[in-house]
């Protein structure tokens, strides 16, 4: 097994669903099988290959996840998918560069400059140290978080290189309470803590929001921990959700027959509403996982 960085836009227009699955050609076959059963990081080039979008790309690394298995592309010859699991969004993209040095040493030639070949290719293996740093920088927030509430202060340091990188960061990545609470921060920091359904914006007393993130897709149903898998909702609103008494349709519109709405909530949800949805585009619901929610959740 073998880190890596698998390339894409955050919000690809082709056959990449990046929490669920990532295409790719023959070319990085062996590199994308020598990932499976470990972690990978996205990144985003500056180039997304669309007429409107080129050369609008972040130029970082901006998500985690696993690779499940490989499978081949029934349709397209000499070309696979990476089974994803595991997805993670970061806290805070990452720069390929930090301090005038490259996170991936492999992108750095002898001279200084930019490895353009190696910069190239979409999949690349990633040394064990160079992933602890990257996902250091994008989880930096969230793992001093959980690191303060630890009941056990000895994160594994040894005398052995890689110890002080596994306990702290990659533990942190499969634990539910860290993958639950960086969720819910990035959905509601996404919707600026306003219900989407309601557009209520409610903050107690004690300066927390009331809203609530919201799976789409649920994680019982292996949802990911993705802003696009998410909502922010107020508690009733969420509730409604997720018993299926509600639902949203591609455009982004409330589904909310009236037959399924309690009269005391009637005008609270109302069907054919638009959502309000992030301003920006990547952040808001794909439309892979809403229509797993209105074919397997929705009771409408």
């Amino acid at each position: 097994m073998a880190k890596a960085v698998f390339t894409t836009r955050v919000s690809p227009s082709y056959k990449d669903v990046p929490e669920k699955f990532y295409h790719f050609p023959r070319t990085y076959l062996r590199q994308a099988e020598a990932a499976v059963g470990d972690m990978i990081v996205y990144y985003e080039p500056r180039r997304t290959g669309l007429e409107n979008n080129s050369g609008k790309g972040k130029q970082a690394y901006f998500a985690v996840a696993t690779v499940q298995r490989i499978r081949p592309d029934l349709e397209q010859p000499d070309h696979f998918y990476a089974d994803i699991e595991n997805y993670l969004d970061f806290d805070q993209a990452v720069p390929f560069k930090s301090g005038g040095g490259y996170l991936e040493s492999a992108l750095e030639r002898d001279d200084g400059q930019t490895n353009k070949g190696a910069f190239g290719r979409s999949v690349r293996v990633l040394p064990e140290h160079e992933f602890a740093a990257i996902i250091a920088a994008g989880y930096a927030a969230g793992i001093e978080r959980e690191a303060s509430v630890s009941q056990t202060p000895d994160y594994g340091f040894s005398d052995t290189e890689q110890a002080p990188y596994e306990r702290p960061i990659v533990q942190s990545l499969i634990s539910r309470p860290f993958r639950e609470e960086s969720f819910r921060r990035h959905v509601r920091l996404a919707y600026d803590n306003r219900c989407a359904v309601t557009g209520l914006r409610l903050i107690n007393g004690g300066g927390r929001p009331e809203v609530q993130a919201a799976h789409i897709m649920p994680v019982a149903s292996n949802g990911p921990d993705s802003i696009r898998n998410g909502l922010a909702l107020s508690g009733t609103v969420h509730w409604l959700f997720d018993r299926g008494l509600i639902s949203i349709a591609d455009d982004l519109s409330l589904i909310a027959p009236p037959k399924l709405i309690p009269d005391a909530l009637a005008g609270l949800v109302q069907h054919g509403r638009p959502l309000f949805t992030p301003s920006d585009e990547a952040a808001r619901p794909h439309r892979s996982f809403i229509e797993h929610h209105r074919n397997h959740v929705f009771k409408g």
